[in-house]
């Protein structure tokens, strides 16, 4: 009797458009984008992630850095399909060291994608188009990674109003507003 073999985890890279991050490391955007080919000429197709997000949740699916198991750096808080994409919400752990260093990189745009962890369910190649369109997917995991599959969903906005208002308050106590009499 043969024994059926378990399909491998499979990693692909998709930058993040999010909508920013601010000083709680609250951030949103997209970790796949439908109806644009990835380097590797995988097409994900809209309806892909509904099952693995109905067994799931955004509870279920870790956050990771690199693609590393060993560097959870936050949660999800919600991840949905749209007409665009997966559109992601998540927040970095504060007192995770890896959690603030790239809260930091991502608010000076120096981090900026979105990768996805997962086994294909369901696919179909379109050999004259020379791509995978991935019809089902058992999402696992999204990453923050430095180099997505999908060049061109980037970080767009990074709010700091955490961040700016602990520096105006800074700057006022080391230059005291002077009053005249």
């Amino acid at each position: 009797m043969a024994i059926p073999q378990t399909p491998a985890l499979e990693t692909k890279f998709a930058a993040a458009d999010l909508s920013g991050i601010d000083g709680e490391g609250v951030f949103s955007g997209y970790a796949s984008l439908f109806g644009t080919a990835d380097l590797s000429g995988d097409l994900v197709m809209p309806g892909a992630f509904r099952r693995s997000l109905a067994n799931r949740s955004a509870g279920g699916i870790r956050m990771l850095y690199q693609h590393d198991p060993a560097e959870p750096i936050g949660v999800w808080m919600e991840i949905r399909e749209d007409p665009r994409g997966l559109f992601v919400r998540g927040r970095l752990m504060p007192d995770v060291a890896r959690g603030r260093e790239v809260a930091s990189l991502m608010r000076a745009g120096a981090l900026d994608g979105l990768s996805i962890g997962f086994k294909t369910v369901k696919a179909r190649a379109d050999r004259t188009a020379g791509i995978r369109k991935l019809i089902e997917i058992d999402l696992w995991e999204i990453s923050v990674v430095t180099f997505p599959m999908q060049p061109d969903a980037r970080v767009s906005t990074v709010k700091t109003t955490g961040l700016a208002a602990r520096m105006r308050r800074a700057a006022r106590s080391l230059h005291p507003i002077r009053t005249t009499r």
